[in-house]
C-alpha cells in the first residue's frame, strides 16, 4: 500500500522517555560542632598549665597583735567619768577589726583596722558623726599599739595625731587610750582624750 501523508513511524521508546541521569550526594565532609567539643573537654590538662595561687589569710600572728582591743567596752575617764560606749569586733575572715563608738554627748564614730601585709603597719581610718576624718599607721611598741598621722586644718594648718592603746597588765579587762596631738612637729604634745576601756560582761 502507498504510504500517505498520515502515515507516521511508529514511535519508539528512545523517541519518548529521555534518559534520566541521576547525582549521588557527596559525603560530607564537616563534622557537627559536638564533634570538635567532646575531645576538647576529654582531653587531659596541659603539662604547663600552673595552678591559681592560694588566697591570702589573716591567720598569721601579726594580725592578731591588735585583739586585745576586741570586746564590748564601757569607757571612763582616768577619774571615773563615763565617757561612752565602744564596741570592737573582728570582720572579714578576722583580717578586719571594726570599731562602733557611741558618745556620752552623742557622738558616733567608726573606724577600720588591719594589718597591711604590703607596709608591715597597721592602719586605722576613723570617721566620725561631726564629719572628722582621721588616718594613722603604727604597730606594737613594747607591748602597746601606737599609731600615728596627720591632719590638715581649714586654713592649712598641720596637726599630728599619737593614739596609744594600752592594756592595763595590773587589771584584767581594762585598756587605756590615750590620743594625743601637736601643732609644732612634735616638739610639744596635749591630751585630745584619755580613756580607760573596761569589758563588759
Amino acid at each position: 500500500m502507498q504510504s500517505t501523508a498520515f502515515d507516521r513511524r511508529r514511535p519508539t521508546l528512545a523517541d519518548t522517555e529521555a534518559p534520566v541521569t541521576r547525582t549521588l550526594p557527596r559525603p560530607s565532609t564537616r563534622l557537627p560542632i559536638w564533634g570538635f567539643l567532646i575531645p576538647a573537654l576529654l582531653a587531659p590538662p596541659m603539662a604547663g598549665a600552673q595552678q591559681a595561687p592560694p588566697r591570702p589569710t589573716c591567720a598569721g600572728p601579726e594580725h592578731r597583735q591588735f585583739d586585745f582591743w576586741v570586746g564590748d567596752w564601757r569607757v571612763e575617764s582616768p577619774d571615773g567619768r563615763f565617757l561612752g560606749t565602744n564596741r570592737i569586733v573582728r570582720r572579714f575572715g578576722g583580717c578586719v577589726l571594726q570599731e562602733h563608738w557611741e558618745g556620752a554627748a552623742g557622738g558616733l564614730g567608726e573606724s577600720y583596722n588591719l594589718y597591711d601585709r604590703n607596709t608591715g603597719l597597721w592602719h586605722q581610718r576613723w570617721v566620725s558623726s561631726t564629719g572628722n576624718l582621721l588616718e594613722l599607721d603604727g604597730g606594737l611598741r613594747d607591748g602597746a599599739m601606737v599609731m600615728e598621722g596627720e591632719t590638715l586644718g581649714r586654713d592649712g594648718s598641720r596637726s599630728l595625731n599619737r593614739i596609744t592603746w594600752t592594756p592595763l597588765g595590773g587589771a584584767p579587762g581594762r585598756v587605756r587610750q590615750l590620743w594625743e596631738a601637736s601643732t609644732d612637729g612634735g616638739a610639744t604634745w596635749s591630751v585630745a582624750f584619755d580613756g580607760i576601756y573596761i569589758r563588759e560582761g
